[in-house]
């Protein structure tokens, strides 16, 4: 179960919205023991796309740094999709690239946002549940 603090839910979700009408990409921090990631790192789309999303090297260095500071790991990685379920894509079943992080999908096909997390190991997708927590 990934657990997200009530603020990192507010944040993926706003940055979803912000995003429009592209899709919007970011990094969860957290403690991978535990999967608790209590900060989410927004990043911008370096693919600039309704469709796909990447997330550049120096955005992903800075998380990854911004993680250090605060005793945390990069755990997982956030992306909206625009017109679509929140479920993984085969775009993005390939460019899953960690089988211990989390992969969240906000949905904002619906008039409410729909988010849904994710382990892909060797191209399985497994479901997990996420809990928000204070």
């Amino acid at each position: 179960m990934l657990r997200l603090s009530a603020s990192a839910y507010a944040a993926i979700v706003g940055h979803a919205y912000d995003g429009l009408p592209d899709e919007a990409c970011g990094l969860l921090l957290g403690d991978p023991a535990r999967d608790v990631a209590p900060i989410f790192h927004p990043t911008a789309n370096a693919a600039r796309s309704s469709r796909v999303y990447s997330i550049g090297p120096r955005d992903f260095l800075d998380a990854d740094d911004a993680a250090a500071e605060a005793g945390l790991a990069v755990i997982g990685v956030v992306h909206s999709h625009t017109h679509t379920d929140a479920y993984p894509s085969p775009t993005d079943i390939a460019q899953a690239p960690d089988p211990d992080w989390h992969y969240v999908i906000v949905s904002l096909r619906d008039d409410a946002p729909v988010l849904r997390s994710y382990r892909i190991v060797d191209g399985t997708v497994s479901e997990e549940p996420v809990g928000v927590v204070r």
